[in-house]
């Protein structure tokens, strides 16, 4: 019986010390935030409740519960206490000149800060924002209002509209813009492609000229002027192709364009003047003159830092295509985000 006894608190003493070093080496993974990147670079932040060989069981911060497939997993990262994982966020919304089809929720607001002035823009209500910008010196101002959403899983569209005036300094211009956008993608990588057409009204003042057959001293004939003065406005179609694309966890290549198409072909009458030596005297005529509206290309590359989701900086170069040639500015593009 002794014997006995002594197996029994044996067996006992080992199934006690077995079960606790199981529990001390068992991980609570649903209490750690982890961050999931598959492989098209789609990420998921939250809780992995299970795994196995062949799906992730999580419940993400965003969209609840999803199972992801273990073979479209590439890289698994666990989020230190109090550390916040960068997806891109707000600032994932815009590039140095455009937006695209990424959405801020209600309540969202951020602020570029650009070189020659300030962008403000507000989540009024999930998927739909608007915002104003301008120079430092308060000209131009633009309004800005944009509605975005999920057309499916990897695309996003909607429209937007930009509306704007000259200010104090040139109140008779006014500016209109409404555009759409087409994002392939995610908050990381990324390709847009947007279109719209812009259109300016302005205050616009031509002389008039009229041929008269009334000789002078220094003239065969004569004319008169006529200031014209009137409300005019011209339009050309806009395009653009953008995209950004995740080089670690804190740069990404940031590529953007704004590219003007040609406009219509405008005439109008100039004086011309014709010296004959025979008679030493001056013949006004009128000459028809045409005006070639051409395309413009601006291309802007650059790279962008965020180590946090509050704040972020970018830095490109700017280069014109006109006339066939391309030409660079010398003034780079520095821009900064930061959430308000």
């Amino acid at each position: 019986m002794k014997n006995s006894g002594k197996l029994i608190l044996a067996a006992a003493l080992m199934i006690f010390i077995t079960m606790a070093a199981g529990a001390q080496n068992q991980t609570d993974t649903t209490s750690v935030q982890h961050k999931v990147i598959k492989q098209n670079g789609i990420a998921f932040v939250g809780k992995i409740l299970s795994q196995d060989a062949r799906e992730i069981l999580m419940e993400t911060n965003d969209i609840g519960l999803v199972y992801i497939p273990k073979h479209e997993v590439k890289e698994i990262i666990q989020i230190q206490q109090g550390e916040k994982p960068i997806t891109g966020g707000l600032f994932a919304t815009r590039y140095f000149l455009t937006t695209n089809g990424f959405s801020i929720k209600k309540g969202d607001n951020y602020v570029q800060w650009n070189l020659f002035g300030p962008d403000f823009q507000f989540g009024v209500v999930d998927n739909f924002s608007m915002g104003i910008m301008t120079s430092w010196v308060g000209m131009p101002v633009i309004g800005t209002t944009k509605y975005s959403h999920q057309i499916a899983d990897g695309i996003y569209g909607g429209i937007g509209f930009l509306g704007g005036t000259g200010s104090w300094a040139y109140p008779e211009y006014g500016l209109l813009l409404p555009y759409g956008f087409l994002t392939l993608g995610n908050r990381m990588n990324n390709i847009n492609v947007s279109a719209g057409y812009g259109a300016l009204f302005m205050e616009r003042s031509e002389m008039i000229y009229t041929i008269q057959n009334t000789p002078t001293e220094w003239s065969t004939n004569s004319y008169t002027m006529t200031d014209n003065t009137h409300n005019d406005s011209e339009g050309r179609m806009l395009m653009s192709v953008a995209g950004m694309f995740r080089i670690n966890s804190k740069f990404s290549f940031v590529f953007d364009s704004f590219i003007m198409l040609p406009g219509k072909e405008e005439t109008y009458k100039i004086l011309k003047e014709d010296y004959s030596d025979i008679s030493k005297k001056v013949t006004y005529s009128l000459a028809t003159e045409t005006r070639n509206n051409k395309p413009l290309i601006v291309l802007a590359p650059g790279l962008r830092f965020q180590a946090t989701e509050n704040s972020s900086f970018q830095f490109g170069f700017t280069g014109l295509h006109l006339d066939g040639e391309f030409v660079p500015v010398p003034i780079p593009m520095v821009q900064w985000f930061r959430r308000i």
